[in-house]
Order: structure tokens, then C-alpha cells, then sequence
């Protein structure tokens, strides 16, 4: 598992795990592994790493300093230092936490050849999106720097009639969409995740299903998400 700091050079090698049943989702131990989202049939990377320290501190600062703090901004990957510098609370661990979410935006744009990025910081106690569904986008981005990671389910795990409508109001535990709780894979804290969306060329009725994770009384998540601005 990978530690990302801003001192700290990029790994030159990758570990690559996939299901070779379905090959829909790719796990991998250096940022290189993001490129997989790529390929035809993958629509889930997640590259697990560990946050510094200083990261944890500051996500608990800016959670009792700031309990509702919502960033959106269109960010350009040239200038997203200063940008961002002025939109965060200078609080304990600041310069570790913009150092990452800065080398986040640049990893994102480089991938996709993006001039902007479309990126929202978010602190939560509640799950913004409960329900299992896939995005109607190209491929986003979700890290979870404090709280529970995000949900998802593997293509072979999951009847694709049973999502929105198609669950007849029943919840998605009981409506069919997966046969058992055990289906449901979730990231841990501090992964990247790449959820390639059914704006995806080629990629219609083939969106990662994912949801937010249940959130407990007195919990907060800090949840940070890119998307093609």
C-alpha cells in the first residue's frame, strides 16, 4: 500500500489485482495504476494508500472549525496551489492536506488531459447518495479522507433492472439488485477511486454501481470528488 505525501517521489512499479472471472474493476498500489480505467471493460480503479498523519489531524480540525464546509470550484491543474491555499482553513496540517489534494488534481488532470477540473470538498454526516446507482459522467474521482469509503459492487454481482425505477420502491437489500451483503465491496479511507459513468464512450449500460456509505450517529466523513469541468 502506497503513502502519498508531496515529498515523496512516485513509485515506478504497480501491483495490479483483478477479478479474471469479470475483469470489471482494477485494485492497484501506485498512482499508475489509474491508467487501467482505460481499458474497455473496466470500469472501478481503486489504488489503495496511506494518508500521512498530518492529514488525519487536519481533517479533524477542519471538522470542528468548519462542520458544514463545502467546497465547489473549477480548479486549472497550473494555478491549483494558490487556488486552493485560499479556499482551505489554515488549521493544523494544512500545508500536508493541500500538498495532496493538489497532487490529486494534478494525477486527475494529467490522466484525462483536462485543463479544468471540476472538484467539491465536502464534510458529511449523512450519505449524500444511499442508494446504489451509477452517474450519467465520464469518470470520477472520489477519495475519502476521514469516514467510511464508498460502496460498490462488482458487474457480476449485480441485476442492473433493479436499479432506480427498476426497485419498485423496495430498498436495495430487498429488492434484488444484489443477492447478499457480502456482494458489497467498499474502499478504505484515503483510496482513490476512479468510477467510470455511462458518459463514458462505449460505456452505456456498463456505469460503476456505487453508493455513499451509511454514516453513524455523531460521524462525519470528509469526501473529496473530481469531475471533467
Amino acid at each position: 500500500m502506497i503513502s502519498v505525501g508531496a515529498a515523496e517521489p512516485v513509485n515506478n512499479t504497480t501491483y495490479l489485482s483483478h477479478d479474471p472471472c469479470e475483469h470489471n474493476h482494477v485494485t492497484g498500489d501506485t498512482p499508475e495504476a489509474m491508467t487501467a480505467i482505460y481499458q474497455e471493460q473496466i470500469n472501478i480503479v481503486v489504488v489503495q494508500r496511506s494518508l500521512p498523519d498530518e492529514i488525519a489531524r487536519y481533517c479533524q480540525a477542519l471538522i470542528e472549525c468548519q462542520p458544514h464546509f463545502n467546497l465547489r470550484s473549477v480548479i486549472n491543474p497550473k494555478t491549483a496551489e494558490a487556488s486552493l491555499k485560499s479556499s482551505l482553513p489554515n488549521v493544523s496540517g494544512h500545508t500536508a492536506f493541500l500538498d495532496d489534494l493538489v497532487l490529486l488534481v494534478e494525477m486527475y488532470s494529467c490522466l484525462f488531459e483536462l485543463d479544468e477540473v471540476g472538484l467539491r470538498l465536502q464534510v458529511l454526516d449523512r450519505a449524500m447518495c444511499p442508494r446504489f446507482h451509477i452517474d450519467k459522467l465520464g469518470c470520477r474521482l472520489v477519495s475519502t479522507y476521514q469516514g467510511p469509503g464508498t460502496e460498490w459492487l462488482r458487474n457480476s454481482d449485480v441485476d442492473r433492472s433493479k436499479l432506480g425505477a427498476g426497485n419498485m420502491g423496495l430498498s436495495d437489500d430487498a429488492s434484488g439488485l444484489y443477492s447478499q451483503a457480502a456482494d458489497i465491496q467498499q474502499v478504505n479511507t484515503g483510496d482513490i477511486v476512479l468510477l467510470k459513468g455511462e458518459g463514458w464512450y462505449g460505456n452505456e449500460g456498463l456505469g460503476a454501481v456505487h453508493r455513499s456509505p451509511a454514516v453513524k450517529q455523531g460521524e462525519k466523513r470528509v469526501v473529496l470528488t473530481m469531475d471533467f469541468a
